[in-house]
């Protein structure tokens, strides 16, 4: 055997001790290992003969949709970008809520006065044209552009805000639309898939996905103490934009309505759950108006730190005794809860029936009950435990602000 032909062999079988050879077709380097690769049977016995493989052709699939697209394709077209404009006075406004980004461009008419633009989100819930946003989104609008997913673009009547839960009703006048499944918040668990769809930055139509960060967070925690909202956190990205929009489970059914980002944080967004919303819009849509109970009370959760602080303020006209409970700061006068007897320096233990430990349990139980109905709510006073009954009255929608 000559030296050439050894030092060939030697070659080859040093490739072949790797792991499978290597070769050449036309000047492409390829792996054996590569699927789409297949040796031809009748190669060359000759070592000066190049190998030649024949390559399979790739196989093309569609059927790759992930659980994420498919929820997309279902809801994306009843999902609708709203463009708004309001007139507004220079010397100041109303629209400057810092949890939320309102992001408008501005074109100013006279020195008095400017028009404020602004962009949201929304969905359809119903084949007439129903459709749920938020109320930072339309206030201040009789009427806004409404544009779907497929280009046709609807003048729609603002049918009614509620600012206490920040959800507004839109109407426009179609047939035959696409609408979304409504799901249940209720059924969430942390570390659930979340997906967000909407228009942020005026990016049509983009979809965000991530998980369920936390349930119930109060509207303190978020950082507008005004509203009665127990809150969906997520860390899908929800950007300015994308404030009505629709906040979905891993099966494309709306679970709550985008509202508010944290201006001090990111992956920080929140939602309204869609029992809130959807309880809230059908008012509307019926009334023009949600109504919301009201007892007329200011609330603390004690701490230890508080009831001291409470006990050395020298304006304060309470005496704290216990560190933890809820307990009644004020009282308005002539509303239901001073009617019923409640007195500031009451500690809150029962709201019908049911234990509470933090001011917003004792919100969400009022917010569950109905204007005009009967309220049990257990206190202490003085070491001593009373019951009172309160008849809700509704909440005051102009002493919002």
């Amino acid at each position: 055997m000559s030296l050439f032909v050894f030092r060939q062999l030697a070659i080859c079988a040093g490739l072949l001790a790797l792991g499978g050879g290597v070769g050449w077709v036309g000047n492409t380097y390829l792996k054996h290992s590569d699927p789409s690769v297949t040796a031809n049977e009748s190669a060359a016995t000759s070592l000066n003969t190049p190998v030649v493989y024949r390559v399979a052709p790739l196989q093309q699939s569609h059927a790759n949709h992930n659980f994420i697209a498919t929820a997309v394709d279902k809801v994306g077209p009843a999902v609708v970008r709203i463009d708004s404009a309001r007139t507004v006075s220079n010397r100041g406004n109303g629209f400057s809520s810092p949890p939320f980004k309102r992001f408008f461009g501005e074109e100013t008419p006279s020195p008095q006065e400017r028009v404020e633009q602004g962009t949201g989100s929304g969905f359809i819930t119903s084949v007439d044209g129903h459709i749920i946003t938020n109320a930072h989104v339309v206030e201040g609008s009789d009427n806004v552009t409404v544009t779907l997913k497929d280009g046709r673009i609807f003048e729609g009547k603002v049918v009614g805000v509620d600012p206490i839960t920040d959800v507004a009703a839109v109407k426009i006048e179609a047939s035959s639309l696409p609408v979304v499944v409504l799901g249940r918040s209720e059924d969430l668990l942390p570390g659930q898939w979340a997906i967000a769809i909407g228009n942020p930055l005026g990016l049509d139509n983009t979809v965000t996905a991530g998980i369920i960060s936390a349930l119930g967070r109060s509207s303190s925690q978020v950082g507008i103490p005004d509203r009665r909202v127990r809150f969906i956190q997520t860390d899908a990205a929800i950007n300015p934009g994308n404030s009505g929009g629709p906040l979905l489970n891993d099966r494309g059914e709306v679970i709550g309505i985008n509202t508010a980002i944290r201006a001090n944080a990111q992956g920080l967004g929140f939602a309204i759950p869609i029992e809130t919303g959807q309880r809230v819009a059908q008012q509307l849509f019926a009334t023009g108006k949600a109504t919301h109970p009201y007892l007329g009370i200011q609330m603390v959760d004690l701490t230890p730190e508080m009831r001291d602080r409470i006990n050395q303020d020298p304006a304060s006209k309470l005496k704290v005794t216990v560190e933890r409970g809820i307990l009644v700061v004020d009282v308005m006068p002539s509303a239901p809860a001073a009617a019923a007897g409640l007195r500031p320096g009451d500690i809150i233990l029962k709201v019908n029936e049911t234990v509470v430990t933090s001011a917003s349990d004792v919100q969400n139980q009022v917010e569950d009950s109905r204007v005009g109905e009967m309220l049990a709510v257990e206190v202490q006073r003085q070491g001593e435990s009373l019951i009172f009954q309160v008849r809700p009255s509704a909440f005051p929608i102009e002493e919002v602000g």
